[in-house]
């Protein structure tokens, strides 16, 4: 191993041996060049990391670039040393770092499969195949940037519901991967990209509505219009404020008649427990109960099974169309049933347990703000506005005319014909301005004159009336 001054003319001169060996900088401590039998020529560094390894990563191949370039390399690498970090470490690292496809599967395995429900696990393997995959999947998990989460949501513009969904799971791979020390703390490149907005909104049941829509449920289970089955199916997820899975999956072994309580052992949120009202007892005292099924409400054709989706939909589509109400879906039984919890003065918490939602933003969203409540609220702010001013009882609105005459359109009054006889502005009588606002002869404030006209505080004209009265 020689020690010279490493400069374009001695690495030139420099030949192949039998054996690999290095010329080292008598400049750069560290920094030399290694000389292989088949002639190649390359610049590395030698350097003890923090930990006490040594370290000699290269730098590059003579040719690639120059002996200056390889020296200024060398001395920035040994400048990051001296600052506790270990180059060599970093880039070998970055070479076995794993893509964003291989992460997916670790996050699909060593998270999502033990942690969410079949549902879940099932719809994120559906994002990953159809766009985080596709898209990303080439890209090294450290190294994917706030702009390629961004250009991924962009290429799922024309679906904005299934692009948010894509966000919150791609959001929660990348937080694992901080876990599993894949990319620092707090790097997530989800962080600040905005969802889309989702126009769709449960529309609410009104009041007349649901009054209809029972009077139809009597009269089809009176007349057997409907199949019992479907109808105990709504009426208790109206009675439990419930998600359609949690009444379909409903099982005879998890009602506790000693108690009045239903056991769910999992549900979207997990296990929960809900009282049964009297009228929650009545309707399962009264339902058909098939001795070979486990199911409240099973499948009619098989009674082995719950009751299907899709069968369901189209019994409440149909029920809704013959009672002559505007379509919903299944999930605005539950939005009707928490507004009437929340309407009833119930305390928040105990809404919470009715519904099962863990957060109070969560069943907030649920609840809708009729009409009548708010009218009332209204009035009764006006109330207590007038009575701290002092005012009277407002007077009671007119009853608005079921046709309405047309308005009279002012004929267009020119500028000449603005003007009198004697060249007086109109709407001046004796000197005193009388006119009102109306096409053709309105005047601005300032321009106002007459004995009414009050001098506004604070002008210059009123201190000028000031002094002349002083």
């Amino acid at each position: 191993m020689s020690k010279i001054k490493l400069t374009k003319t001695a690495v030139d001169a420099a030949t192949p041996k039998e054996r690999d060996y290095e010329l080292r900088d008598t400049t750069i401590p560290g920094f030399l060049v290694k000389v292989t039998p088949a002639g190649r020529k390359i610049f590395m560094v030698a350097y003890v990391a923090h930990n006490g390894q040594r370290r000699k990563p290269a730098i590059g191949r003579y040719g690639e670039i120059t002996v200056e370039q390889a020296r200024g390399i060398a001395q920035d690498w040994l400048a990051e040393v001296r600052r506790g970090a270990d180059p060599s470490a970093e880039r070998a690292a970055a070479r076995q770092a794993p893509t964003v496809k291989e992460l997916f599967d670790q996050f699909m395995t060593d998270y999502s499969e033990s942690r969410n429900k079949p549902s879940t696990v099932s719809s994120n393997r559906g994002y990953g195949k159809r766009y985080i995959i596709p898209i990303l999947g080439h890209l090294k998990a450290p190294d994917v940037t706030r702009a390629d989460i961004s250009h991924l949501m962009k290429k799922m513009g024309h679906s904005p519901t299934n692009a948010n969904r894509v966000l919150a799971a791609v959001r929660k791979m990348f937080n694992m991967a901080e876990v599993w020390g894949m990319r620092p703390d707090g790097s997530n490149p989800c962080r600040h990209v905005p969802k889309y907005p989702e126009r769709g909104k449960t529309r609410l049941i009104t009041d007349t509505e649901l009054r209809k829509l029972f009077e139809y449920l009597d009269r089809a289970e009176a007349e057997g219009l409907e199949h019992p089955f479907i109808l105990l199916a709504i009426r208790l997820q109206f009675e439990f404020a419930a998600r359609m899975s949690e009444i379909l999956e409903l099982e005879w072994a998890w009602i506790d008649f000693d108690n009045r309580r239903v056991v769910w052992p999992d549900s979207k949120t997990g296990g929960m427990s809900k009282p049964m009202s009297a009228e929650a007892l009545r309707l399962f005292e009264t339902a058909p109960h098939l001795e070979e099924s486990p199911f409240v409400c099973p499948s009619v054709f098989d009674p082995n099974l719950p009751m299907s989706k899709h069968t369901y939909y189209q019994g409440w589509r149909r029920i809704l169309e013959r009672a002559g109400l505007p379509h919903i879906g299944t999930h605005g039984i539950r939005h009707r049933a928490a507004t009437d919890i929340a309407n009833s003065g119930v305390p928040v918490k105990v809404g919470m347990a009715l519904t099962a939602h863990k957060t109070v933003t969560m069943f907030m969203r649920y609840v809708h703000t009729e009409d009548d409540p708010v009218r009332a609220a209204a009035e009764t702010v006006t109330q207590r506005r007038l009575s701290l001013v002092g005012g009277a009882q407002p007077p009671a609105p007119a009853p608005v005319p079921q046709a309405p005459e047309p308005p009279t359109v002012a004929p267009v009054v020119t500028a000449a014909a603005a003007l009198t006889t004697e060249g007086k502005p109109l709407g001046f009588e004796d000197g005193k301005y009388t006119s009102r606002t109306k096409l053709g002869n309105y005047r601005p404030f300032r321009h106002r004159g007459g004995e009414n006209r009050t001098t506004p505080p604070g002008s210059k004209r009123a201190e000028e009336q000031g002094a002349s009265h002083a």
